[in-house]
């Protein structure tokens, strides 16, 4: 029995699986579980290289403009412009905290990805169900997951009812997956695996029985994981332009120093240590103190702007290259989105409509198809919003100003059309009080 990364586990029927996996329906006894956790280790994410906090702060000054910014203020001080030197000094801390800190908060950011695993999991062992902490997980493990869940590790599912999860953080896609068992062609993408079920990801509807198929570093958010230290050192645009431009205007000052020094002495007849002490002023006052404060604090505010957006830029200069794109080619065969379902029309017998506002964002007015005139008050429009509200398992959240769906994309959108019409899921859910359930299934079609 192997644990390999590239195994293609969805090209294998539910009974191969097995077989390969020396699992049964009954799970692992203890023994075969322990052996298994000393060979694969837990099923947790290797914690990544960290640089250390000076390691990063002395990264900071890997800047040829840097360098002769303190070139520029040792000279200064050592001619006793103390002032001067003052400021030079401050220009290059100040940036440097900033670039500090905003690599700091992405760091701990991306930490966030190794906390994406199920803290806990219903595993059947020796004939027994019961509950585990998911980084006991082995390979060859049966694991039970049931809407609400995160899928602790990769499954291969076996057994299911009614099954869907969200994988919209592995494919973007926003449309919860309705699961299967049945095997699927080798060359399936990710998207297309419906066998599969994998660990990160959201169940949203259903319940399903798998049997572990990868752990750890081996899942696909683990592959994520192990890109993310890959990452080899950043050359953007506008680092290259500044080092180009830090080259070139010191050339040009030692040029220009130098010049009018010669011109000093041999011409004017000053002597040489004027003209030695003109030089330096010269080059100094002609060096651009504030322009990587200025670059710096710039790219902070679009890393800042980025975030709002749940986007982690882990090096300051990379949100310059994003500003730089024009065109993404991407092999997606789906749709790139928001990853949130709207609804922006309704149809009744009466009329057509327009629902407006984007997202989650639980404010919008119905508007006549014919000439976007607001809707007046109708009862039809009312009960249909009654009826998509109540008939919900969906929750909305505000979460630091911006608005969150826990649970299926499509019903959560159907939430955020009841809020537009101004109904309360929690004070429906007291008026109407839920008695049953029939869920979506084949038999209640």
């Amino acid at each position: 029995m192997a644990q390999e990364n590239d195994r293609q586990w969805h090209q294998l029927s539910a009974a191969e699986a097995l077989s390969q996996l020396d699992a049964t329906a009954s799970g692992l006894d203890t023994e075969e579980v322990r052996r298994r956790h000393d060979r694969f280790g837990p099923n947790v994410l290797r914690p990544p290289k960290v640089r250390s906090a000076w390691a990063r702060l002395f990264a900071q000054f890997h800047n040829v403009l840097i360098y002769v910014l303190l070139a520029a203020g040792i000279v200064t001080l050592l001619l006793g412009h103390v002032v001067d030197a003052s400021v030079i000094v401050a220009v290059v801390a100040i940036n440097a905290v900033i670039g500090f800190l905003q690599e700091g908060k992405a760091e701990r950011a991306l930490d966030a990805v190794r906390k994406l695993l199920s803290p806990q999991a219903m595993v059947m062992r020796d004939g027994t169900r019961f509950s585990i902490a998911a980084e006991d997980l082995v390979p060859g493990d049966m694991v039970f997951i049931q809407s609400g869940d995160r899928v602790p590790a990769d499954l291969r599912l076996f057994q299911l009812r009614e099954l869907k999860v969200d994988e919209s953080m592995l494919t973007g896609e926003s449309l919860a997956v309705r699961k299967q068992t049945e095997q699927v062609p080798e060359e399936a993408a990710l998207g297309d695996r419906l066998c599969m079920a994998y660990a990160g990801t959201l169940v949203t509807a259903g319940q399903g029985l798998g049997v572990v198929a990868s752990t750890g570093e081996q899942t696909e958010i683990g592959r994520i994981s192990t890109l993310l230290e890959e990452v080899e050192t950043l050359t953007t645009p506008l680092t290259r332009q500044m080092s180009q431009f830090a080259g070139t205007l010191t050339l040009a000052i030692l040029a220009v120093a130098a010049v009018t020094a010669v011109f000093g002495v041999a011409v004017r007849g000053y002597s040489l240590e004027e003209m030695f002490l003109a030089a330096v002023g010269l080059a100094v006052a002609a060096i651009p103190e504030g322009l990587p404060a200025i670059i710096t604090i710039a790219l902070a505010i679009g890393v800042q702007r980025m975030a709002t957006q749940r986007a982690i830029i882990r090096r300051l200069p990379a949100v310059e290259t994003l500003g730089s794109v024009s065109t993404i080619c991407s092999d997606k065969t789906g749709t790139l989105t928001r990853n949130e379902m709207t609804v922006q029309t309704l149809v009744t017998v009466e009329a057509v409509l327009t629902v407006s506002g984007v997202g989650y964002d639980p404010h919008g007015s119905f508007l006549l198809e014919v000439d976007n005139s607001p809707l007046d008050e109708r009862p039809v429009i009312h009960e249909l919003c009654l009826a998509a509200t109540l008939c919900n398992d969906s929750a909305l959240r505000q979460v630091d100003e911006q608005w969150q769906v826990e649970g299926d994309p499509m019903e959560g959108a159907l939430i955020v059309l009841g809020a537009k019409a101004g109904l309360r899921p929690t004070e429906l859910g007291e008026r109407f009080p839920r008695i049953d359930v029939l869920p979506f299934e084949s038999q209640h079609r």
